[in-house]
């Protein structure tokens, strides 16, 4: 039980660390942060305030965070079966709900890759969830990135429900799939209007 709770908190504390902000901080750009639309402290405004290595190291050690406790932390022997989806899906409540920064952290979409990417060589639900974003970015494109996230989260769920993902991998996405779409409806940008586009129609 011990080891289960440790695996647990450990995972959660490797997704409170916001490394767009450690990054942020050492290309001297966090602060622009606060001038973007969200004010999110995430992949996609490191690159945009910080630039290519501010946004690519960014990007790396946010997947990794979600990577590295989920791959070797479920590994555990003694590890008790109910804890391994809660260590799934730990780094994204870290993230999200950061222990270091106040409770106040970012949206997770890397961090929520990074966590599938973990499950290997269980690849499915990291090809679902990344077929799905790209489907909606792509092929039938949503606009703006607000809905596109929440209906890509959305489908790649029903996708793992209907393909009978394993119930303890479906059980931790469906509730980090509930989680983004929490953080996405509490995010501070303003809401522009839905729009949908077929790629033959753009």
């Amino acid at each position: 039980m011990a080891r289960t709770i440790f695996a647990i908190a450990l995972s959660y504390l490797s997704g409170s660390v916001l490394y767009a902000n450690i990054f942020g901080d050492l290309f001297k750009v966090r602060d622009k942060y606060a001038l973007t639309p969200d004010r999110n402290p995430g992949v996609a405004n490191a690159y945009a305030c910080g630039g290519f290595w501010c946004g690519t190291l960014t990007l790396v050690f946010e997947l990794l965070k979600g990577f590295l406790p989920v791959f070797f932390l479920t590994r555990l022997p003694g590890l008790r079966a109910w804890g391994q989806p809660i260590i799934l899906a730990a780094p994204l409540v870290g993230h999200i709900f950061p222990i270091f920064y106040d409770f106040h952290g970012g949206k997770g979409i890397a961090v929520t890759f990074g966590c599938l990417i973990g499950l290997f060589p269980y690849t499915r639900p990291f090809a679902i969830l990344a077929a799905a974003f790209i489907f909606f970015s792509v092929i039938v494109v949503v606009t703006p990135h607000y809905y596109r996230t929440i209906v890509a989260y959305i489908t790649a769920a029903l996708a793992m429900w209907l393909t009978h993902i394993r119930f303890a991998v479906l059980g931790a996405f469906l509730f980090m799939a509930a989680l983004g779409c929490l953080r996405m409806y509490m995010a501070h940008e303003e809401k522009e209007k839905l729009e949908v586009k077929l790629l033959w129609m753009r």
